[in-house]
């Protein structure tokens, strides 16, 4: 399949931290004797909510008899997609906002 800029998505862009700054913040960490942890989201962009709409023909074996012509509408991202980075980013952002609010108030 194939994607066309401005047509199918739109942003793509998707923070990702310098080698230098993780560096700083793991001597810091050191420093002053902070724990520090990692993680790994498996299937991440997976996860992305997608903000425009998508469709793509139905999954071979999940055909629907009789409908055959008819598409299927993505609820989420699909590896793949331009816009999989910046949707997993988004979601990922607005959970750490809202849990940070939570705990500052």
């Amino acid at each position: 399949f194939s994607q066309v800029e401005g047509v199918d998505y739109d942003d793509t862009f998707a923070s990702v931290a310098r080698y230098t700054s993780i560096r700083a913040v793991i001597s810091i960490a050191a420093e002053m004797g902070w724990k520090i942890h990692q993680m790994d989201v498996k299937t991440a962009f997976l996860n992305g909510l997608n903000e425009e709409e998508v469709y793509i023909e139905q999954p071979l074996g999940f055909e629907v008899h009789g409908r055959e012509s008819h598409v299927c509408r993505l609820k989420k991202e699909l590896y793949g997609l331009k816009q999989a980075p910046r949707a997993w980013y988004s979601r990922i952002d607005a959970y750490c906002s809202s849990w940070f609010d939570k705990i500052s108030n």
